[in-house]
């Protein structure tokens, strides 16, 4: 797997070609790829612009001093009913032989199971409870419920948050006759009190979305559309604030219940359900998906990557007759401005990027383009920031914990048992995967000016780890951290320190966020077929995870990049693709 792709980080003023394509993420990067494998253009017509010095947007995967294997700071895993991320990685079926699997990109990826750990030996520990994440199961095996400190509603005792998750949205789904009837074969109940299953398909829930119907005459939500109402909102009317409270604690992420839309939170929350689908990652690290399409399409004469070069405006105004679009870019590295003119734009770039950019220019002027402007904002931007450590041996192994998280409603929240080093013993932790309201209370302390000081460790000398400076969290950050780690996996086991720390902010500018959420009240498969071309007499396009409707996931900017060069750059459904494969609104 070849992570050294060439990037050019100079300029070539007055550049002419035919699409530009602004940022190096995943669906910028597949894009250029699709581009120019499907012969529509020559490489040297196809450009992708980035502001960064690496690839791959918000994936960014990390091999620590001391350690012989990869460690995840953006996203980390996927699921094998994402059929693009999945062929693309994985290869397609043979006609010829069902187990056989053909390369449809040269670098070859490891594909590996994504390791969930034993829910009998992980943990919860909420409002100073310890439990293991499957006492739920096993109080229900014996005929009882589950005690906690949370003042359920009767109803609701006993019942683990993806049970409870569940609950509500088989009540709600039931309550509307309409999909009652139609579906009824597909939504069941099982003999047990706590079983639901879903067998909904993508197209399925994208029928029942834009219909849902909130039938409950004692609410004051009755007879509105589920699309228009918040999560948090739905999930309080249904269980009580107290059961909100245990949902976003036990739940382990704040942004699944925060206000955004409930039809979009329904699918999301239970999960995919297609038989067999299990999470997998890349055993060179996540990020390989992105490098592996950029090699793809930087295997083609002309192929560019810029890097470190900011767009800030495109204009029509301009004396070149021949292209339509004048772009400025300004070089980080040298501090000049220089002009690429092109005759289409891919935006490929979440929110926050499309805010940053001239709001003053003729397509994103409010006056004039009121609609995109309210629709850029139609998703919420979920702040998300990650803590890898390095420990000098697998501490949490005197618990019985090999792989998976342990949850909390600590402001830590999560930690990730990553791994540990065959010969060394050095092992990685993510320390805290915080998001939405926890964010604040991290940002205060990863604002201090104190760095923590790395320490020699087995096969990491000090020269080696004092590359990673700049990339450390704050001492106080790191002090915060070890006393919740401590309180979290109680006095059972002797946490020493870490040798290493690496921290990431995806608030931080140009991302803004770690991954959206659709708000309330938004028709979300109108918005996400106008962001893909938001103007019928411009060749301009916007895609990515923000705007798809599977945000938090490189499958969404996928499939949004899929849709967007078949709609509009005549492009056929790739042939390694599945045809049946539904590639959403």
């Amino acid at each position: 797997m070849n992570k050294n792709t060439p990037l050019n980080s100079g300029i070539q003023p007055d550049l002419k070609i035919e699409t530009a394509i602004i940022g190096a993420g995943t669906s910028g990067l597949y894009t250029a790829y699709r581009l120019v494998t499907d012969k529509k253009y020559t490489a040297d017509q196809v450009q992708i612009f980035d502001l960064s010095s690496k690839l791959g947007g918000r994936l960014e995967s990390v091999i620590m001093p001391g350690m012989d294997f990869w460690g995840e700071l953006g996203g980390m895993r996927y699921l094998t009913s994402q059929e693009i991320v999945t062929t693309l990685i994985e290869g397609y079926i043979s006609p010829k032989d069902p187990k056989k699997r053909i390369p449809v990109l040269k670098d070859k990826m490891t594909p590996v199971p994504f390791p969930m750990g034993k829910s009998s030996k992980l943990l919860m520990y909420l409002r100073k409870e310890r439990f293991k994440q499957d006492a739920w199961d096993e109080a229900q095996k014996k005929g009882k419920k589950l005690p906690t400190r949370y003042y359920l509603n009767e109803t609701d005792l006993g019942f683990s948050s993806d049970q409870l998750f569940n609950k509500i949205i088989y009540d709600v789904l039931m309550a509307d006759p309409w999909v009652a009837k139609k579906y009824q074969k597909k939504i069941k109940k099982g003999h047990n009190v706590y079983d639901y299953t879903f067998e909904l398909t993508s197209e399925d829930w994208d029928e029942i979305k834009p219909r849902l119907v909130y039938n409950f005459p004692k609410s004051p939500y009755d007879k509105r559309k589920v699309n228009d109402l918040g999560f948090w909102n739905l999930i309080k009317d249904q269980v009580s604030q107290e059961g909100y409270e245990f949902l976003a604690n036990a739940g382990g992420y704040y942004s699944n219940t925060i206000n955004w839309n409930s039809a979009e939170a329904f699918p999301y929350m239970v999960g995919d359900f297609t038989a067999g689908t299990i999470y997998k990652t890349i055993e060179e690290g996540y990020d390989s998906i992105a490098y592996a399409v950029a090699n793809s399409y930087m295997e083609h004469k002309g192929a560019c990557i810029w890097s470190e070069n900011k767009l800030e405006t495109f204009t029509k105004e301009h004396s070149v007759k021949t292209h339509k679009y004048q772009l400025t870019f300004l070089n980080i590295k040298t501090n000049s401005k220089w002009h690429v003119y092109a005759n289409s734009i891919v935006l490929a770039m979440p929110r926050k990027s499309l805010e940053l950019l001239d709001q003053n220019n003729f397509f994103f002027n409010v006056n004039e383009n009121s609609v995109l402007n309210e629709n850029i904002r139609s998703v919420i931007m979920e702040p998300a920031f990650k803590i890898l450590m390095g420990f000098e041996y697998p501490w949490w192994k005197e618990l019985g914990i090999d792989s998976g998280h342990s949850i909390t409603d600590l402001p830590m929240r999560q930690c990730y048992y990553f791994g540990t080093d065959k010969k060394t013993k050095n092992s990685m932790l993510l320390g805290s995967y915080g998001d939405m309201e926890t964010e604040t209370f991290w940002k205060a302390l990863s604002d201090d000016k104190v760095l923590f000081e790395v320490k020699a460790a087995k096969s990491a000398s000090l020269k080696e780890l004092h590359k990673l400076n700049d990339v450390q969290a704050t001492k106080l950050m790191v002090d915060e951290l070890m006393n919740q780690l401590r309180e979290f996996h109680g006095k059972d086991v002797t946490i020493p320190e870490p040798y290493v720390t690496y921290f990431k902010d995806w608030t931080d500018e140009p991302f803004g966020a770690g991954y959206h959420a659709w708000k309330a009240g938004f028709s979300v498969g109108d918005v996400m077929k106008y962001m893909r071309k938001p103007k019928h007499d411009e060749q301009i396009h916007i895609c990515g995870e923000a705007y798809s409707d599977q945000q938090g996931w490189v499958e969404g900017a996928f499939c949004e990049a899929e849709k967007m060069l078949q709609d509009y750059f005549g492009l056929k459904r790739p042939f390694w693709l599945p045809d049946n494969y539904y590639l959403g609104w």
